[in-house]
């Protein structure tokens, strides 16, 4: 892309441009000797490392690394592509970027931020003007909302009615064209179209460079749906944007934290009360790309849902978006209103100040994903901390490398009682085929090929038989009980494992005796292994029910 735009012009642009005001625009800068400094926003820092020189027209950060110039930073900091920047900065100074076919701007989209733009200023005129104004008006003011606010947010109205925008912005078949490109208009099994947005309060959705992509509306009554969003189009990803977030960036110099609510009107509640860090997904779950955004423009993200089910589930699925992205320095947290509340209640009832004191009390990722993860179990048992790991774990797994990720498998060790080595080959159940749970068990215990089908007429692995009753094939009833009692021991006390006589781990040959085999050389391999390791690691399967078993016995 560089080599497209003369070296020239790059130079000429940096010459005029002061990356002091690039970056201060973005994140404050102090004076520091000829240099200025902040907190680098690339990484979390309490002391600032980040320089900027003006001399240089660089800036540096002599604690992760990051470097660059004007479009550097903007590339970065703004997740701007290369023509993104450059055209930002040009634009910035007056000057007009040279460019090739390939680096102007693709026409089509450009034509579509055009229109979208003019149909939210078309909206918020019919909010101003329109005969049916006053219902819309009268909507938003029960809601909280002064004039400000809604001017704000260029909150408008689609009208009643069928073709409104249709006729207003569809001139022709090319202009019908952009505006169903842009999903402002849908069509019905006859082929007639129509206006997608129809007696609405209507949300423009900006991205992050402040530009109209689409649309929410929500209807003034509880029919259904009663939100409805743009559809996917060349410029609308909802995978993608966070409705507020242009907004909350736009207000606060530097965001230490974003708060993710579920909806438009909880983001436009809580400006009004004065929070103004306040973001939301525009019907999806939260994606791993959201969080890449949140990230990049403030330290700590919260996670705020209604305490009921839905909201936990909801919670939850953010919980599993985070996880990858949870690098060292980061903070996410998970706050649980009472059920029947929402954020736009809540501040509206108690105010501001309480409900950032909830935001700072909320529960530390840490703490929901352990609690979510307990959910009936009973930790005081050795199955329920060996089916606690189990399932814990594998969450643990997918954090980046780093403090905190050895942190969370210490915190999850303390509470079973597991090492933590043990913890990190702790992989999740594989999902049962279409035959039994002896095969997945194969997987897990590394055997080459499956065991012997269980025979309709002999006890079920893990059912103890009487002392007097029939041992297995190729065991006297002594050896039985003996195999039986070493296995129920070592899992108690793998220690022992030593005494464990070499006569009985040469003989194979029966199932009991190539498990008590896996055992000891599981224990002789890792000899940290306690009881709920040993357990975890064959959890979720007839061998690791047996065990239990036995285990209990003793």
């Amino acid at each position: 892309m560089a080599g497209q735009i003369p070296p020239q012009f790059i130079d000429d642009l940096l010459t005029r441009v002061d990356i002091t005001d690039v970056i201060d625009a973005r994140v404050p800068l102090k004076k520091a000797g000829k240099n200025l400094q902040a907190c680098c926003p690339f990484h979390n820092e309490k002391t600032p490392s980040f320089t900027v020189s003006p001399e240089k027209q660089f800036y540096h950060c002599f604690g992760c690394g990051a470097h660059g110039t004007a479009i550097g930073f903007l590339m970065e900091y703004d997740q701007m592509s290369f023509p993104e920047a450059i055209h930002e900065l040009a634009e910035s100074v007056g000057m007009t970027v040279p460019t090739t076919k390939s680096l102007a701007p693709n026409p089509a989209k450009q034509n579509l931020y055009d229109l979208l733009d003019k149909v939210s200023q078309y909206y918020v005129h019919q909010l101003q003007t329109h005969p049916k104004r006053d219902e819309f008006v009268a909507y938003l003011k029960r809601r909280g909302l002064s004039a400000n606010t809604v001017d704000h947010f260029n909150i408008g109205m689609a009208p009643d009615g069928w073709d409104n925008v249709l006729k207003t912005f569809g001139s022709n078949q090319q202009a019908i064209k952009q505006l169903t490109e842009a999903g402002l208009l849908s069509s019905n099994d006859k082929g007639r179209t129509y206006d997608r947005f129809r007696n609405r309060v209507m949300f423009p959705i900006c991205d992050r460079r402040g530009r109209v992509i689409g649309f929410g509306g929500r209807v003034l009554d509880d029919s259904t749906p009663k939100y409805l969003n743009s559809p996917e189009t060349p410029v609308f990803h909802k995978g993608h944007e966070l409705y507020g977030l242009y907004r909350a960036r736009k207000a606060n110099r530097q965001l230490s934290r974003i708060v993710i609510v579920e909806g438009y009107m909880d983001v436009i509640a809580l400006a009004e009360k004065g929070i103004t860090n306040a973001v939301a997904t525009l019907g999806t779950a939260t994606t791993p790309e959201h969080l890449k955004q949140l990230q990049r423009s403030a330290p700590e993200v919260v996670f705020c849902f209604d305490g009921d089910e839905a909201g936990r589930k909801a919670a939850f699925r953010g919980l599993e978006a985070t996880l990858p992205a949870m690098q060292d320095g980061r903070q996410a947290k998970f706050l649980f209103l009472p059920e029947g509340e929402d954020p736009d209640t809540v501040v509206r009832a108690k105010g501001k100040a309480y409900l950032e004191n909830l935001f700072d009390q909320a529960d530390p990722l840490e703490t929901f994903l352990f609690n979510h993860v307990a959910q009936g179990l009973d930790l005081e048992s050795m199955d329920g901390r060996a089916r606690f790991s189990k399932l814990g774990a594998p969450h643990l797994h997918r954090l980046p490398e780093g403090v905190f990720k050895t942190l969370m498998y210490q915190a999850l060790a303390e509470k079973t009682g597991i090492d933590v080595d043990s913890l990190k080959r702790l992989q999740p159940p594989p999902a049962p085929r279409h035959d039994t749970e002896r095969e997945a068990a194969v997987g897990m215990l590394g055997l080459n090929e499956a065991p012997p089908p269980i025979d309709p007429d002999e006890p079920p692995l893990g059912v103890m038989m009487p002392p007097d009753g029939p041992p297995e094939e190729g065991l006297s009833p002594s050896s039985f009980n003996l195999v039986h009692r070493l296995l129920g021991i070592l899992v108690l006390k793998p220690a022992l494992v030593d005494h464990v006589p070499e006569a009985l781990l040469n003989t194979g040959g029966t199932r009991d005796e190539t498990l008590l085999c896996e055992v000891v050389a599981h224990i002789r391999q890792y000899p940290e292994a306690t009881t709920a390791a040993l357990l975890g690691f064959w959890f979720g399967t007839p061998e690791g029910d047996f065990l239990n078993a036995l285990a209990g016995r003793e």
